[in-house]
């Protein structure tokens, strides 16, 4: 199989870029459409929930359950998150997971304009290079490893090096869930991200799994008879409820355009990772392309990253204590509030007020 995969390659110029391939891509981004619009739909509604009942969901309140706008934000998602699961089922995780960053410009771009976090020009340079990184990604990706079975995926899902790797990530989840989230989760971004984002790599590699087996099934191969589907199925939903639960504590507690790259930046490094171990994506390439596909990645973080550090940049005063010095290093930001005004334009609370009234 390998030899048939490099002579299609030198057939076509070196780029392993399938029908499958392009499938993928097109659904990933028109997911990162809807998932991009979706964190802005979803913190308006937030903010209108938190403005009706006083209690944000940051601090443990679940009134956006009865506000529509944040029904609507989460149909939205759940459209994006539709077609990035069949997304996986025709391309390898190392190419669709890291088209997810033109989520991010979509987010950054509509908070510009509707939550008024001002996108700078060097941020604008952070979505370009954004582009740029995907687009290396995409010239450059493996082609899809042909499956036949459920079981053939647990296989791969019960190699001891991904297991580890499962173990990992559930020890580290348990120790920030029960350890950190109490003590930091609502001064420090990377508690919530991290428990979104560790939780994240495990539902991809369950999404792939179950999207490959209805793939099949629809292909006439009845993947339903196999418990392993529905393990995956499981799964799924398992991480899935756990990282919206703590990607809503996360976008009401800071701003947006903290949360999307951070948790972008953490969940595709993750995913790749596990996607790596578990599928093998990067078996049969060649050096070359392994390293562009890295350059790739590195070009996207260094776009989310500077998209970041330039958000918001006039007002950074709101990212410290009344009396903190004045800093405006990616530390001193990633430790804050959201970055939000004195009250947000619903009325709501900032997070220090809500902090300061627990204590």
């Amino acid at each position: 199989m390998t030899r048939e995969r490099e002579k299609e390659r030198e057939r076509s110029g070196g780029m392993d870029f399938s029908t499958d391939n392009l499938t993928g891509v097109v659904l990933a981004l028109l997911s990162s459409g809807f998932i991009g619009g979706s964190f802005i739909i979803k913190k308006k509604g937030l903010r209108r929930a938190a403005a009706v009942s006083g209690v944000r969901a940051g601090v443990g309140g679940y009134a956006y359950l009865l506000e529509p706008l944040w029904w609507v934000g989460m149909i939205t998602m759940i459209v994006g998150e539709v077609a990035n699961f069949i997304a996986y089922a025709f391309a390898p995780a190392v190419l669709v997971t890291p088209l997810g960053a033109l989520s991010i410009i979509v987010s950054a771009v509509l908070a510009h304009f509707i939550l008024k976090e001002k996108l700078h020009k060097l941020g604008i340079l952070g979505c370009v290079m954004c582009i740029v990184g995907s687009v290396i990604i995409v010239i450059h990706a493996p082609q899809e490893r042909p499956i036949t079975s459920v079981q053939e995926i647990w296989i791969m899902a019960t190699q001891t090096a991904f297991l580890l790797y499962v173990g990992s990530v559930i020890m580290l989840v348990f120790v920030l869930v029960l350890h950190f989230s109490p003590r930091c989760g609502h001064t420090n971004v990377l508690v919530y991200t991290g428990i979104c984002s560790l939780m994240g790599s495990l539902s991809v590699m369950s999404v792939k799994a179950l999207g490959t087996s209805l793939k099949l099934t629809f292909e006439g191969k009845n993947q339903l008879i196999y418990p392993e589907t529905w393990f995956f199925m499981l799964v799924v939903a398992t991480c899935v409820i756990t990282q919206m639960n703590y990607l809503n504590k996360a976008l009401d507690t800071f701003n947006t355009a903290i949360v999307s790259p951070i948790y972008y930046v953490m969940f595709t490094t993750l995913t790749i990772l596990a996607s790596v171990i578990m599928f093998k994506d990067w078996d049969g390439q060649s050096g070359g392309d392994i390293i562009s596909e890295i350059c790739g990645f590195i070009v996207v973080l260094s776009g989310t990253i500077l998209l970041h550090t330039t958000k918001d940049f006039e007002r950074s005063s709101s990212f410290r204590g009344n009396f903190a010095p004045v800093s405006s290093t990616l530390s001193t930001r990633l430790c804050s509030g959201n970055g939000d005004s004195k009250y947000d334009e619903e009325g709501a609370p900032p997070p220090e007020e809500v902090c300061m009234r627990r204590q």
